[in-house]
């Protein structure tokens, strides 16, 4: 998708349907690549007023403040994000497998169904995981840049970093990662 140069990876509208329907968990997400890696995102929240902005080394922020990541390591205290794979029907009974067994090892499982807004919900320490069987790059680019630079980890559900590219996502703190990554492989 981003090839050489500067490259810019921007989706005017996640959470389309929920946009149409009028329930407020929708964003603008744009994240600029530069050689095929994302330097800089930003995802905007216009019901919420909230933005959150990052660059490569320079950290994640949300309205002035510093994003960290949650130091949450007990999963069975976990809240955990995720999204249905709605355009891939054929992914749900894996997606199925996967929900019921984070569902009985954390403490509860959200799905707001904006990925932009997961990421930096985890970015921001409010979730201390997510995951989705297959995401756009326009969904994850300027979320997985927050992440990271909120000191968390995010990577493809085989543990390949993410780079843009459509790919199955997941993200957390690094404790919270690593239980998450081998719970669904677990269920794959």
């Amino acid at each position: 998708m981003a090839g050489a140069g500067l490259s810019w990876i921007i989706d005017p509208l996640d959470g389309t349907t929920n946009f149409l329907h009028r329930y407020p968990a929708w964003a603008v997400s744009i994240a600029a690549a530069l050689d095929g890696e994302v330097v800089a995102g930003v995802v905007y929240q216009p019901t919420a007023l909230r933005r959150a902005t990052a660059w490569r080394g320079g950290g994640a922020w949300q309205d002035g403040r510093r994003l960290r990541v949650s130091t949450l390591t007990d999963p069975g205290r976990a809240l955990v994000g995720t999204g249905f794979p709605f355009k891939h029907p054929h992914l749900l009974p894996r997606y199925l497998e996967q929900l019921g067994r984070v569902l009985g090892a954390s403490s509860g499982v959200r799905r707001a169904g904006a990925a932009a807004l997961d990421l930096l919900d985890v970015a921001a320490g409010r979730f201390d995981g997510f995951w989705e069987l297959m995401l756009a790059p326009w969904d994850t680019a300027a979320g997985m840049l927050l992440v990271r630079e909120a000191g968390g980890v995010v990577t493809t559900l085989d543990g390949r970093a993410l780079g843009v590219e459509h790919s199955g996502v997941v993200a957390g703190n690094p404790r919270m990662h690593e239980w998450l990554l081998r719970l669904l492989g677990s269920a794959s």
